[in-house]
């Protein structure tokens, strides 16, 4: 179908902004500088929790900062580990924490946002280390944060739904807590990037092949590690055994095609995953206030709650 009419309009405010404007020759700072403006708009948005807190994950040599959205004052919730989207290179704590109310919200789950490390100050694997040791540290403090550590998720959109990705490989092989699901928004799976929707969505829809090149400059230490499987997590030998997924791609979106091809390999290895495709949408679209936004955040968190239902809630039913 064509491009959604609000995604048109988006891409002319974002045109008149400046944000649109090619990655290539500037530096880190310059781009986080433009992204700014649309990620300030957005701190404030989404729905009322009871509370937000700000901590730091004691790791060796560093601080690693998260914050904790309680939806309510219930206990022994699920938990999500959320992963913010921006490239490896922008984003943080506040640039999504829209986004993490609306999950809060809606699936009646506390919330984990991580404030992992960005390139090009801190190159591959350090985003990936600190994704896992959050989930590791968040699987072992759930009960202190008023949470249930057995109803645990990791989602993420973007380079955060990369980091999920990885993080829930990790999980299964290097001993991890086990996850019920992963919610993966428009992943990046394949950092070689020989896929149709690369070509055909390289320019004109928000993220571009310019950006994606920039991007992998910014994050990577050389070009070999395109094909590090946790750069590339569709490379993994084997995904048998990682939790249920929900993949949502966007039909503008240079990342559609390997996210896709992802979800086809969870389900050949006999994981029970579905890709949720949003005609007309592009990159960046579940963040937004729009019709095809809401349906994919709605769809997004029924399928969260419905799988960190307690056992318990199960017995009573069957």
């Amino acid at each position: 179908m064509p491009l959604d009419d609000e995604y048109k309009r988006l891409l002319d405010l974002m045109d008149g902004l400046g944000i649109l404007e090619p990655y290539s020759g500037c530096s880190a700072e310059e781009i986080r500088a433009r992204m700014a403006p649309l990620q300030e708009a957005r701190k404030h948005a989404g729905a009322q929790m009871a509370s937000e807190e700000d901590r730091k994950i004691s790791l060796p040599g560093y601080e690693l900062a998260i914050r904790i959205y309680r939806p309510n004052d219930k206990v022994q919730l699920p938990v999500v580990v959320y992963f913010h989207g921006g490239g490896f290179v922008f984003g943080g704590l506040d640039s999504h924490a829209h986004v993490c109310r609306e999950l809060a919200d809606r699936v009646d789950a506390i919330v984990v946002s991580v404030d992992y490390r960005l390139a090009p100050e801190h190159r591959f694997p350090k985003a990936v280390d600190d994704a896992f040791a959050a989930v590791c540290w968040v699987a072992a403090n759930a009960a202190s944060l008023g949470g249930d550590g057995g109803r645990l998720a990791v989602a993420g959109d973007s380079a955060g739904a990369t980091l999920a990705t990885v993080s829930a490989i990790r999980c299964r092989d290097e001993g991890g807590p086990a996850l019920r699901f992963q919610l993966l928004i428009y992943p990046g799976t394949d950092a070689r990037g020989n896929y149709p929707s690369r070509q055909e969505n390289a320019e004109g829809y928000f993220l571009t092949q310019d950006a994606i090149d920039w991007f992998f400059e910014q994050y990577l230490r050389d070009d070999r590690d395109r094909q590090q499987m946790w750069v590339s997590p569709i490379l993994a030998a084997d995904l048998a055994g990682l939790p249920p997924a929900l993949i949502v791609t966007a039909e503008f979106d240079p990342l559609r095609d390997e996210g896709e091809a992802y979800a086809a390999r969870l389900q050949a290895a006999g994981v029970p995953s579905r890709t949720e495709r949003y005609d007309g949408a592009i990159h960046g679209f579940f963040g937004a206030s729009t019709v095809i936004g809401e349906s994919a955040l709605r769809h997004s968190s029924l399928a969260l709650a419905a799988a960190l239902r307690t056992s318990a809630d199960a017995t009573a039913e069957s």
